[in-house]
């Protein structure tokens, strides 16, 4: 959000420079002129939401490779539903009961050095978490040996995949359905490189979950994806089925608006088509811009890393040693947030990651003097 636009001043809200990525806490993405043409659209007819997202999900099955989709108000919310499908299947006796799982399969096994914050979503409907291994790694033994009659799926994070001595996602779906169990698997931001994203989603899993607003789509918006089946049992899990079916469903806290649905599928066919290669070159200039303009600061160091760090998104990461400059990382990013104007930098450790993805053009010099005034 540019601080030259006044509407958040007009309502009272201080303007806020993002520096920081696609973070929920800012609001999520930048929506492109198409992705808010079609919302637009949208906007000004209404359509069943059965047909919105009968559509839409055949659309966006046909852009990942997979069978099935549908559009979700957030990952987290993809992860709740895909679980309560998992669950609960098509019944409307269980679909009614859930949280309550008595009497039914309700464990959801992960690794034990992969767990992380939104492991939880797979309890809002009732699931339970059940470790497997621990936090040096988990065997493919012990996975086979944890699934008895109380699994009802297995949840894989896919941002630590690479996670030492842990299995792939390839490893756990063999085995998952080799027993009868499915996978539900969180792939919020592993939306770069295509084959990366595309690989995911057509990993062989019976659910994939990811992020909208890291492939230009709304902060509330998220996809679910997979085998047709498990896909079309979560979804009677939803809000539209809650209505449609009076199944009393627990997705029906997890509305969508039509505009967010549409949005959605036009910047999902934005990402797939668009040049990255084009994408990252923009990114890398504006690294190179800031770069250049702390070049005369010889305490600090500031060099792109994405050759590092690799991801969708290229990053300027400033480094110094404290004691010289007489401030922390975490010093530094408070009184960016004190200053005027607002600019959200996070510490991360010992250094401060500026993403400048989420910039607009005009926020550049206005970040690069706020910067210095900090890091003189």
């Amino acid at each position: 959000m540019a601080v030259s636009d006044d509407i958040y001043t007009r309502l009272g809200i201080q303007p806020v420079i993002n520096a920081t990525g696609h973070v929920t806490i800012l609001g999520g993405s930048v929506l492109s002129p198409a992705v808010q043409a079609a919302m637009a659209a949208a906007n000004r007819s209404f359509a069943a939401m059965e047909d919105v997202h009968n559509r839409t999900g055949a659309l966006i099955a046909g852009m990942l490779g997979v069978e099935n989709a549908v559009v979700t108000s957030g990952c987290y919310a993809a992860l709740v539903q895909g679980a309560a499908g998992i669950l609960a299947g098509t019944d409307p006796e269980r679909i009614a009961r859930l949280p309550d799982t008595t009497g039914i399969p309700n464990e959801f096994l992960i690794q034990a050095a992969t767990r992380y914050r939104y492991d939880r979503a797979v309890t809002t409907p009732g699931g339970k978490l059940v470790e497997v291994g621990d936090s040096h790694g988990t065997t493919a033994e012990q996975l086979r040996a944890a699934i008895g009659p109380q699994t009802a799926g297995i949840l894989f994070y896919a941002k630590a995949e690479n996670t030492p001595n842990t299995l792939k996602l390839a490893q756990v779906v063999e085995i998952a359905h080799a027993a009868g169990v499915q996978v539900l698997v969180d792939a919020a931001g592993e939306v770069y490189p295509l084959e990366r994203m595309h690989g995911v989603a057509g990993s062989g899993a019976d659910l994939i979950c990811f992020g909208g607003k890291y492939m230009g789509a709304g902060n509330s918006t998220g996809i679910l994806c997979g085998k047709n089946a498990a896909v079309l049992a979560a979804r009677r899990n939803g809000f539209v089925s809650y209505e449609t079916e009076n199944n009393r469903s627990v997705g029906r806290g997890y509305k969508i608006d039509r505009q967010e649905v549409i949005g959605t599928t036009v910047a999902l066919q934005e990402w797939v088509e668009m040049d990255h290669e084009q994408r990252l070159q923009s990114q890398a200039e504006r690294i190179a811009f800031l770069a250049d303009g702390l070049a005369d600061l010889p305490h600090i160091s500031a060099r792109n890393v994405w050759d590092e760090e690799g991801g969708p998104w290229m990053r300027l990461r400033l480094e110094w040693d404290s004691a010289t400059l007489g401030k922390s990382a975490a010093e530094v990013s408070a009184a960016l947030r004190l200053g005027s104007p607002v600019v959200w930098a996070r510490a991360e450790g010992d250094v401060i990651p500026i993403s400048v993805h989420t910039l607009n053009e005009e926020d550049l010099p206005i970040l690069l003097r706020r910067l210095r005034e900090e890091l003189a």
